[in-house]
């Protein structure tokens, strides 16, 4: 899917990122059900995401559908479109994977549909990934390190360090989570004897890389894939 980078975080970038991290899951879907080991190894980590997204995917074109019928009207302010990924990710969240994810948006639409600004600014998008982190945690009543939890909290500290615009952090809470999905397996003795990464980490690398993409036009996740396997 052929896409103009934004380069604020305005609607069409929230659209454009739902559809690009729908496409680089369906991508991934198998190879990420492939490693779901932990918490219950039942093989579908990559596909509870993907149906969590695709229907934060579904919430949001609904938003630009319902604007692009009123005659006159200006299209999807970025609280209405963060509001609807965020709602549509909770309504259609699947198994604990996309539970989390969906929390995951859910901060960063509290924090994107904070005032009824037209975009968020580099400055913007870390402040959405450091509440996405932090609430996405407060919301598991455990949370076990080595999981989705780590490699949101790396990205979000990565982001935190990145001065620029909305590309520049990105890329960089994109790079903290490969980091910090490579050392997963030192976390999770499960993960270590399998051999394999943390299944949801390796899903919310997926959903960053699409981030990037939105804001720099670089493919990187659908062309280079993270190593799955350690050792």
């Amino acid at each position: 899917m052929a896409q103009v980078p934004q380069t604020f975080f305005d609607a069409l970038a929230v659209r454009t990122w739902c559809g690009l991290a729908l496409e680089t899951l369906g991508r991934a879907r198998e190879e990420i059900d492939a490693i779901n080991v932990y918490p219950v190894a039942d093989g579908d980590t990559g596909t509870n995401l993907y149906l969590t997204v695709e229907s934060a995917v579904g919430a949001v074109e609904a938003v630009f559908a319902g604007h692009a019928a009123g005659a006159g009207l200006e299209g999807p302010t970025l609280a209405d479109a963060a509001r609807a990924m965020a709602h549509g990710a909770l309504i259609g969240a699947r198994g604990n994977s996309g539970t989390i994810l969906a929390q995951l948006l859910r901060g960063m639409a509290q924090v994107l549909a904070d005032d009824d600004t037209a975009h968020a600014d580099g400055q913007g998008l870390r402040l959405a990934l450091r509440h996405a982190a932090d609430s996405a945690r407060l919301a598991v009543a455990h949370p076990v390190e080595g999981t989705v939890l780590t490699v949101a909290s790396a990205a979000a500290d990565a982001a935190g360090g990145a001065e620029g615009d909305c590309g520049t952090v990105a890329r960089a809470a994109y790079e903290g989570a490969r980091a910090a999905l490579a050392t997963t397996p030192g976390q999770l003795p499960v993960l270590e004897r399998a051999g394999v990464v943390d299944a949801g980490g390796r899903g919310l690398v997926a959903v960053l890389g699409a981030l990037v993409e939105t804001f720099t036009g670089s493919g990187r996740e659908s062309r280079r894939r993270s190593r799955v396997r350690c050792g």
